[in-house]
């Protein structure tokens, strides 16, 4: 669940990482409609609870906007001219990513003591629904991605990466679509991993709210909301790292084969998302102070 409001501040803001919005800056304006409203799902706050969370929120929203948004600019500069210089290369986004983690880690840092505020704060039935929740949710994406036959699940995964790169790149050719379905070959039972891997975060997580008056409960939740990699397996660690590896390599052979009008989408779409953040009211008021 706040690992939901971690992700939901950065992928919103980290916008090439979102494959359907194609308004960011206006899913960043309504994120304090859209954040409450997706936490509703795990969490039923009294109005004591819903009254400090909204505010707190708007305090971490103007934190990030007037901090965090000037430095995705930057981010979204050096990846336009990677484009535009034909300078797509292993190397070049590696170096995106690890940008991209630290700014996730940054907001991760921000709102951890608030998360440990919030659940300190909860009645054991609140601790129970959210567990129900997140039992539920993993129920869920079990159904949808590892009940399929794994052909089906490796035909699926394709689809979904030819329809984010459809939305950045337009339409693939034969040959670029052939890539893509090799890279989903290639990742074979990766679902399996990234769920399980989600369940154990999941069983941890839980195992701390209920002993959420512990006195290192902050320590693990640091831990589980800012250092979560510490606590994957090694061998998770590894496929993790191979489907990096993967989809690095996907990108610079995508964009390899890329035409012309391919490169032009591209860099009118990354200049769009750069126009919204950039006219958002409360990054003009910081560039005023």
């Amino acid at each position: 669940m706040l690992r939901r409001l971690k992700l939901l501040i950065v992928l919103l803001s980290l916008s090439l990482l979102l494959s359907g919005c194609s308004r960011v800056g206006l899913a960043y304006r309504n994120l304090d409609i859209i954040i409450p409203w997706s936490l509703n799902d795990y969490l039923d706050m009294h109005a004591g609870q819903k009254s400090w969370f909204n505010d707190t929120l708007k305090e971490h929203l103007a934190w990030h906007c007037t901090t965090q948004l000037p430095g995705y600019l930057d981010w979204l500069d050096r990846l336009q001219q990677m484009v535009d210089n034909n300078q797509v290369t292993d190397d070049a986004l590696q170096t995106r990513t690890v940008e991209a983690k630290q700014a996730i880690a940054e907001v991760a840092r921000e709102i951890t003591p608030s998360a440990i505020q919030l659940l300190q704060g909860l009645d054991d039935q609140q601790v129970k629904d959210m567990s129900d929740a997140l039992a539920k949710d993993l129920r869920k994406r079990q159904d949808e991605y590892l009940k399929p036959p794994l052909e089906q699940q490796i035909k699926e995964r394709a689809q979904r990466m030819s329809k984010r790169l459809d939305a950045w790149m337009g339409p693939l050719s034969a040959s670029q679509q052939n890539r893509v379905t090799a890279w989903s070959i290639s990742l074979g039972e990766q679902n399996e991993q990234w769920i399980g891997n989600r369940a154990r975060w999941q069983a941890q997580f839980i195992d701390a709210v209920q002993q959420r008056q512990s006195a290192d409960f902050a320590q693990k939740m640091q831990q589980l909301l800012v250092d979560r990699e510490s606590l994957w397996p090694a061998q998770y660690k590894v496929a993790y790292a191979q489907t990096e590896t993967a989809a690095r390599s996907l990108i610079v052979d995508l964009m390899a084969e890329s035409t012309v009008q391919q490169r032009m989408k591209l860099t009118q779409k990354i200049g769009g998302v750069r126009s919204d953040f950039k006219a958002l009211k409360c990054l003009k008021a910081a560039g005023n102070t």
